[in-house]
């Protein structure tokens, strides 16, 4: 409200201005696109030192929640920070609060903090060297004001720690503030959301989780501050010792993860694709490197009207450029179980599986092992073999019967696998097919198709590959991106003819 957004939140004609997250595009005051967590006390570090090299005055300011303190990269801008001999002022919005609640030891801290005004000898930011400055009620503006004049134009760095509360002036939010940080349509006196719940793949992931767990699987389950994202809060009610909340520190989960398959544990970690990528060295360093027998559940993966900030398409090219992991792919839920116990049962590798976005889709599992891996034929034609991954096998399943429609029985292939190729399948199709097309719900380059497409590349069949751009999209509807990427049934049907009579 404060940084021209107001019309977003009260006019309704401009409701989709705003992303949610900051951005240059939408307000002066954002100096950079952000959506990640933790970042903000390392670039203004950056931005105090170019200030100073150029002989410039002025005040930095970085905001940051008790929350993102529990990523590595805080601490790392902390560490940093603190040595700067000159101005740059540290706001720590502290309600006791992530998406979830905090966990870790530094919010012991800062509840010594709290209780003592500001006054307790453990002071982890003195310790680091920084001036501090504490303000008991952050809501409060009067209060807001006095503090920001005190710390304005100081010659060092400066914490100001402020205390405030989730959701205050309302109070369902206050009450129930995991639930609140997802919008979605709600009754304003009660809170309660208006849709009902579905059922989702997390029910049954964590019902065979329960079940692995009562046949004597040492599973231990982690998560990196959203457990609202995957239905684990009744897990961990029932199982507390076997759940991890590691803070916003998806670097630490995927690592104590390696070490948890060290010593004999099974552990599962469940992890949004956008916030995977923050942990590509420790897959590549601690988990691969080591061949260690890591399970990873990933969601939120795939096309969709996120902002720019939290794409999700990335995860095929980075998992699949990893030695020794096995990223899987369930078109439906009986796959998606079938996949996860065969991931617990082997101890050989560590695996990732991608878990559906959308409703619910059941089917069948075609296997029960998946190494080696055999891909699935739906359907046998010739001509045209359409290889859908994931929940894009139902996008090849609509483009056969569309090719069918033009006198092409074409092939259907449920590949499972976006990281493993079939060699003795894809060879198969040299004997009676002339074109292969690919669908996956990711970024094409470094993709399925593309791996796909090098190994044919030295035969007659030609290639398409079907997927996203390379391309940061932001809050673009689905549908468009659909049309823009060529990913419907009619789209897909022009592009595989055409190709046919070149």
């Amino acid at each position: 409200m404060l940084t021209g957004r107001k019309e977003g939140f009260l006019d309704p004609d401009h409701y989709f201005d705003v992303t949610g997250y900051t951005s240059p595009d939408e307000s002066e005051h954002d100096f950079f696109t952000v959506g990640h967590t933790s970042t903000s006390v390392a670039l203004a570090t950056g931005m105090a030192r170019a200030r100073d090299v150029k002989g410039e005055k002025g005040n930095i300011v970085a905001f940051i929640g008790d929350g993102s303190l529990s990523g590595g990269l805080a601490f790392e801008g902390l560490n940093n920070a603190a040595t700067l001999n000159s101005n740059i002022i540290i706001v720590v919005n502290d309600n006791q609060m992530s998406i979830a609640e905090n966990h870790g030891g530094l919010y012991r801290v800062l509840d010594e903090l709290r209780a003592s005004n500001g006054t307790s000898a453990n002071n982890p930011f003195k310790a680091m060297g920084f001036d501090y400055r504490y303000v008991a009620d952050g809501n409060n503006l009067a209060d807001m004001i006095a503090a920001f004049k005190a710390v304005k134009d100081l010659n060092h760095p400066v914490v100001l720690h402020i205390n405030t509360l989730k959701g205050k002036g309302y109070q369902p939010a206050i009450d129930n503030k995991m639930a609140f940080h997802w919008h979605a349509p709600f009754d304003i006196e009660t809170g309660e959301p208006k849709a009902k719940r579905q059922p989702t793949y997390w029910d049954a992931v964590l019902a065979e989780l329960d079940q692995q767990i009562a046949a004597g699987q040492p599973i231990v389950a982690l998560n990196s501050a959203i457990p609202g994202a995957f239905g684990l809060k009744a897990f961990q009610a029932k199982h507390p010792d076997r759940y991890v909340d590691t803070g916003i520190a998806e670097q630490d989960a995927i690592t104590e993860a390696a070490g948890l398959a060290k010593n004999g544990a099974r552990p599962v970690v469940f992890q949004n694709s956008t916030f995977l990528q923050r942990a590509y060295d420790q897959l590549a360093h601690d988990v691969t490197l080591n061949d260690l027998p890591v399970v990873m559940l990933i969601t939120s993966s795939g096309i969709s009207a996120a902002s720019k900030t939290h794409l999700a398409i990335f995860d095929i090219p980075y998992l699949t450029s990893l030695p020794n992991l096995e990223y899987l792919q369930a078109s439906n839920q009986e796959e998606l179980i079938s996949m996860l116990q065969w991931a617990l049962r082997q101890t050989d590798h560590p695996v990732a599986i991608r878990v559906p976005s959308g409703p619910v889709v059941h089917g069948f599992a075609a296997h029960d092992t998946y190494a080696p891996l055999q891909y699935n034929t739906i359907q046998k034609g010739s001509k045209v073999a359409l290889l859908g991954l994931g929940k894009f096998l139902a996008l090849a399943e609509e483009t056969a019967a569309k090719l069918g429609e033009h006198g092409i029985e074409a092939t259907v292939i449920n590949p499972m696998s976006a990281s493993t190729l079939d060699i003795k399948a894809l060879d198969a199709l040299k004997a009676d097919h002339s074109l292969v097309a690919t669908f996956e719900d990711g970024s094409l380059a470094g993709g399925f198709g593309e791996h796909v497409a090098a190994y044919l590349g030295d035969s007659n069949l030609k290639v398409l590959n079907f997927g996203a751009k390379k391309a940061y999209s932001d809050n673009t509807p689905v549908a468009d991106l659909y049309q823009e990427f060529h990913l419907t049934a009619e789209l897909a049907t022009q592009d595989i003819l055409a190709q046919l009579t070149k």
